[in-house]
């Protein structure tokens, strides 16, 4: 087999020369554009442009002295001193070790590798183009030994020489020379046997077995070769310095005429030797590397050189750049910054998020010499690429709300990725589209070569959101989503856009409103804010055909409304009943027709006479209506009775009770006057377990004494109608801080906070989204319970009535708010400092979750009038000691997040 292999190498000496000639054009792509080549010491590399490659379908061929084609796949690579590898644009690299398996070789100085490259548009591969390209390099002269770290193989190379009978040489046995003997007599120089030095022992192979284990064993005039993979069978990982090799230990032998040689053919290259960290990759690669160095004395360096893509670097290129190379006896360091000259970046997509990576092609080259070897030259190649690292967008608001348009950029991104689509109310517009649509989208390219992108959108674009949010101030919410693709794997991201420009441009609908003798009336002017309010009365929404059914007159287009109801409608509410009338409320509420959330309401109030409501007949009978009043929403008309409860109404509806009654029944008193005889009543309400009435309407009726009249209430004038619009909602929140200086607050991820007894908790109350300087929030109440629920038990106060708790051995402390970057009003926080503590069942403490929860008052302070609710003595800071019956605002509760005890900082 031996003998063959050496014939086949004469033999290419020959068939080669007009292979180097033959190259088969890519259509009509000029050989220097498709290909370009290279020879860098011991190797040989062609690099394919992505421009004629990219989406297509590209095979590599070895082609040997007689013409024939190898398929260079993984194994073969290895085996034969391949590398393939593809960077992230769509280029291949394609290296040859000048002692690849099928080069011609010409005295160990001139090299030339042939490959063909078949690059087909369909994976069948129905449709190739092939393309065969030569490169011939010299390459001399040899050190004793190299050592090459491929990114896929190792290789070592090994000058042949005869060497000196030492004095201490020790004969084989004589079975050994016997079995050799008919190879040595041979005069054709060739490979013999490996032997393979593992933890286990020797293992010894002929040639033949070697290469079906993937090994790749070869001579040349001077030399001999071993290539092996990384994860070789009997390849060893050894730890050196902390840094891991794959190491193959083997001695080779081969004959030279009439002797038999045997040569130390060891291979050792790093594996984990990379460390990453924000800006810097650190590169470290021991001196001393044991399997390289048995039985090897007097070790001196020489020369280390590094590069980048198998490019040298002098000591000025690598100050310009930043990168640093520490030589010391035991090893050498680099550091290269991420970013560094002569890498790139790449955008990658996770879980739909966008990040990029660093890449880039690092080589180091080790010259040392000592008394075994002579001079060995080491190279390592190692392509490495950094963590993906998450990309957060920036996305900066350039909204002008004069001009009422809305303008957003957003970046920063790499050359490869491309903004492809907007979707826009659930609507993918593709770019070209966009214009259609009233956006307007430009790129931007920074000079570090970046880019970013400027969306464009009037206020009224689709995609546009209109909210009230004051009552003079709309905001305006741009929501879109924008669609990026990856350069060229197609990849895709999302980046969803909500930017909000609030402006003062409301104009509020205007409402008017009278009565005559028997309806109200009610017109309301629409505004530019109400396109999209319905109006309701009650729980009906009014429209033509609810109205008509009710007998009520109503117009509606886009710039009126008007509403005619009579007094004793469904729909009126009665506030209050008095001998001068009956005071009757219309009220209409705007909702918004696709949330239905109440917008704004209003209202008429009139007062009509009450004389329909108490009938004196002539029989000595009453007749009392009595009507449902807005003050007591939760009144049942069934349960009304007069002063003898056992009176109860004859008639009732949702709104009211009728009773019918003689002057000599049901309680009801008379009294005498000149020439009168009054009987007097009340209908009473009742709530269960209450003494007193909730609900009383005294009613009468009067006698002459010849002559029966029927009482009546002498109303006043009818008052002006009023009209009134509707309050909104004021945002509280309750809320711990990690200290004493409230700088930081738990955040609502950070919940259950877990706390030692008698540990400070930081509370801080405050109202939200309010810009007003007159409101001034007060604690009233502050408690604690084990349960979620404010109303749980047990219970244990820590304020009351704004003042610490007397009864609690820790009282409470409350702390000052002064104006700060976070504090913009002071006057709407209030914060406080409680000890931890627990509480107790059968003297035992309950370890269970802690709630705090708090009663607050909202006061506006600008009217200076008593009301005990907003005099909060016991709180520093300005007091509040006085003010109108109109500044109580709002009384409502808020509650922490769950606290959870612990008894020892060991639990």
């Amino acid at each position: 087999m031996v003998d063959q292999m050496m014939i086949q190498v004469l033999v290419a000496r020959l068939l080669l020369i007009g292979a180097l000639a033959s190259e088969i054009q890519m259509k009509d792509k000029p050989a220097t554009d498709l290909v370009t080549v290279e020879c860098l010491g011991s190797l040989s590399r062609m690099t394919l442009n992505a421009t004629y490659i990219r989406y297509k379908f590209v095979d590599f061929y070895a082609v040997d002295h007689l013409g024939t084609l190898r398929k260079i796949d993984h194994d073969l690579a290895i085996q034969c001193g391949y590398t393939i590898s593809y960077d992230h644009w769509g280029n291949i690299e394609f290296r040859a070790s000048l002692l690849s398996c099928y080069a011609y070789i010409e005295s160990d100085i001139n090299f030339t590798v042939t490959i063909q490259i078949n690059i087909a548009t369909n994976p069948e591969k129905t449709d190739v183009a092939i393309y065969q390209r030569s490169v011939s390099c010299s390459y001399t002269p040899w050190c004793s030994r190299e050592i090459l770290c491929e990114n896929n193989y190792m290789e070592v190379s090994v000058r042949r020489e005869v060497p000196l009978i030492p004095a201490d040489l020790l004969q084989d046995e004589p079975e050994d020379w016997a079995a050799a003997f008919p190879e040595a007599t041979s005069g054709v120089a060739s490979i013999w046997q490996i032997v393979f030095h593992t933890l286990t022992g020797r293992r010894v192979m002929l040639v033949s077995d070697a290469h079906s284990a993937g090994y790749g064993i070869n001579t040349t005039d001077t030399r001999i070769l071993l290539r092996a993979a990384f994860n070789a069978t009997e390849a060893q990982h050894v730890e050196i310095q902390g840094i891991t090799f794959s190491a193959v230990r083997s001695s080779t032998f081969y004959k030279q005429r009439w002797m038999i040689l045997m040569v130390d053919t060891a291979v050792a290259c790093p594996l984990g030797d990379m460390e990453y960290d924000e800006d810097l990759i650190t590169w470290t690669i021991p001196k001393n590397i044991s399997p390289l160095l048995a039985g090897a004395r007097n070790f001196k360096d020489i020369t280390v050189e590094f590069g980048i893509n198998l490019h040298k670097l002098l000591p000025t290129d690598l100050t310009s750049r930043k990168i640093t190379m520490k030589n010391d006896m035991n090893a050498v360091t680099i550091k290269i910054p991420i970013g560094a000259e002569g890498g790139y970046y790449k955008t990658h997509v996770r879980h739909g998020h966008y990040g990029r990576t660093y890449s880039i092609n690092l080589f180091l080259e080790h010259q040392w010499e000592d008394d075994k070897w002579g001079v060995t030259k080491h190279t390592i190649i190692k392509a490495i690429t950094t963590p993906l690292k998450l990309q957060e967008p920036i996305i900066t608001n350039n909204t002008n709300s004069t001009t009422r348009c809305f303008n957003v950029s957003i970046g920063t991104f790499l050359p490869d990725v491309k903004l492809v689509h907007l979707t826009i109310d659930g609507k993918l517009i593709t770019m070209p589209e966009i214009n259609q649509y009233g956006y307007q989208v430009y790129e931007t390219i920074y000079p570090n070569g970046t880019k970013g992108y400027v969306i464009e959108a009037g206020f009224d674009a689709p995609a546009v959101t209109v909210v009230l949010t004051d009552d003079d101030t709309r905001t305006y919410t741009l929501n879109i989503t924008l669609g990026f693709i990856v350069d060229p794997t197609y990849d895709t991201f999302v980046i969803p856009i909500s930017i909000e420009s609030p402006v003062r441009d409301v104009v509020m609908p205007q409402a008017k409103g009278f009565c005559d003798a028997e309806n109200l009336y009610l017109t309301i002017t629409r505004g530019n804010v109400d396109q999209e309010w319905i109006p309701f009365l009650s729980n009906m929404q009014l429209t033509p055909k609810a109205a008509q059914n009710h007998k009520y007159d109503f117009h509606d287009n886009s710039t009126h409304l008007a509403l005619r109801v009579p007094c004793f409608a469904t729909h009126v509410i009665y506030e209050d009943i008095r001998s001068s009338g009956i005071t009757v409320k219309l009220q209409l509420k705007m909702k918004d027709n696709r949330t239905l959330q109440d917008m704004r309401d209003y209202s008429i109030t009139c007062i009509f006479p009450s004389k329909d409501l108490i009938d004196c007949q002539s029989n000595g009978s009453m007749v009392v209506t009595a009507m449902k009043l807005a003050g007591i929403p939760d009144l049942d008309p069934s349960e009304l009775v007069l002063r003898d409860r056992r009176c109860k109404p004859t008639a009732v509806t949702k709104t009211s009770a009728k009773f019918v009654f003689k002057v000599s029944t049901c309680g009801t008193s008379r009294k005498f006057g000149n020439n009168t005889l009054t009987y007097e009543n009340d209908v009473l309400y009742f709530k269960p377990g209450q003494a007193d009435p909730v609900y009383r309407l005294k009613c009468a009726c009067q006698y002459l004494i010849d002559e029966m009249v029927m009482s009546q209430y002498g109303p006043k004038e009818n008052p002006a109608p009023i009209v009134k619009a509707g309050k909104g909602n004021l945002a509280l929140i309750m809320r711990l801080s990690k200290d004493k200086s409230y700088s930081e607050l738990y955040e609502d991820t950070e919940y259950p906070v877990v706390k030692y007894l008698k540990d400070a908790l930081y509370f801080e109350t405050e109202l939200l989204y309010n810009t007003d300087p007159q409101l001034e929030l007060f604690l009233e109440d502050c408690w604690c319970t084990i349960f979620p629920n404010k109303d749980s038990n047990p219970q244990w106060d820590v304020i009351t009535n704004s003042c610490p708790n007397n009864e609690d051995s820790h009282q409470t402390i409350f702390h000052s708010v002064d104006e700060d970057s976070r504090v913009m009003f002071p006057s709407h926080l209030k914060r406080f400092e409680v000890k931890m503590f627990t509480f107790m069942k059968e003297g035992n403490a309950l370890l269970q979750n802690i709630y705090f929860h708090c009663s607050v008052i909202i006061c506006e302070t600008k009217h200076p009038s008593s009301d005990f609710l907003c005099a909060r003595r016991c709180i520093p800071g300005k007091q509040r000691s006085v003010r109108s019956t109109d500044s109580f605002l709002m009384q409502s509760h808020i509650s922490s997040g769950t606290i959870i005890l612990t008894t020892s900082k060991n639990s």
